[in-house]
């Protein structure tokens, strides 16, 4: 039985009325494609990277599995559309925290339409994008026991400032995410941002790579993490299964021989010193980052 993925953050949810992506329950996740060129530039990103050999298995391993395209009922109710079919990348995790990160200081892509390059515009100058070189799309945070989640509306999200990101990235791996009175205690930052499978060390493997890649330019695209909320509450050992995706390919263009210094200088590896802060003064949950990293610049 197809129905809207539980732990869905950004995007369009399918609902009655409502174009979305669906999960068939056995790991499978049905992106429907979008009309224009975006759907067919998705799905030839796709088919070209999986069977690419310059990509080095490792490296495959942080990109959702790719099964080809089905025709699906779609969700709005408007008949047979065509879907990607992609790895549920929430699969097996009951009560997962989920955040969303737009990767880079600019969105569009260099040959965009006019129109287009004016909604990135001014989605990356009135957002922390040009600030921090990313900005937070979504995020899900399930709190302790059975007291359901935290997660702020679009509206929210949109108007998040350098301080609320930095303020998510903490209550993200905290105990108390939905507290406004208490600081944000980072309790679970260890375990998820840190640790030989935490976080930071699988940003930091995905870093190696984009010093050295010039095969892609990956506009628009996003840096997805998930990790089991309960495994990580009750302190198992090698509980949480942090996972860090990345996700959004129909603005990817060649490369063309040269690096990708948007994503990476623009945003990747400020959000790998955010991290990397956290995990060094966890205890400093609710004070603001330094200014050295408000610059996307100063994150290469």
């Amino acid at each position: 039985m197809l129905r809207a993925p539980e732990h869905q953050v950004p995007g369009h949810r399918a609902a009655d009325g409502k174009l979305g992506p669906l999960v068939d329950g056995a790991g499978l996740f049905y992106k429907p494609l979008h009309g224009d060129d975006r759907g067919a530039h998705e799905v030839a990103f796709y088919s070209s990277f999986s069977s690419d050999l310059r990509v080095p298995h490792h490296v495959r391993a942080f990109f959702p599995g790719f099964h080809g395209t089905h025709i699906l009922p779609a969700s709005d109710g408007s008949g047979p559309h065509p879907h990607l079919v992609l790895d549920d990348l929430a699969a097996g995790l009951r009560c997962p925290s989920v955040i969303d990160l737009k990767i880079g200081a600019r969105t569009w892509y260099p040959s965009a339409p006019d129109n287009y390059f004016h909604k990135c515009l001014k989605k990356d100058s009135t957002s922390t994008s040009l600030a921090l070189g990313f900005r937070v799309s979504g995020v899900r945070i399930h709190l302790g026991g059975d007291a359901g989640f935290w997660q702020p509306d679009r509206d929210v999200i949109r108007r998040f400032t350098a301080k609320d990101v930095w303020r998510t990235l903490r209550l993200f791996v905290s105990s108390n995410p939905a507290s406004d009175s208490d600081p944000s205690d980072c309790a679970y930052a260890s375990p998820v941002y840190g640790g030989s499978n935490g976080v930071l060390a699988q940003l930091l493997e995905l870093r190696a790579w984009f010093e050295d890649q010039t095969l892609f330019h990956f506009y628009s695209a996003s840096v997805l993490v998930l990790y089991e909320t309960k495994e990580v509450e009750a302190g198992r050992a090698g509980g949480g299964g942090v996972r860090v995706k990345l996700v959004d390919f129909a603005h990817v263009m060649e490369g063309n021989g040269v690096i990708d210094h948007n994503f990476l200088g623009g945003g990747f590896c400020s959000l790998i010193k955010f991290i990397s802060e956290i995990l060094t003064d966890p205890d400093e949950c609710l004070t603001e980052p330094k200014k050295a990293q408000l610059s996307p610049e100063n994150g290469s």
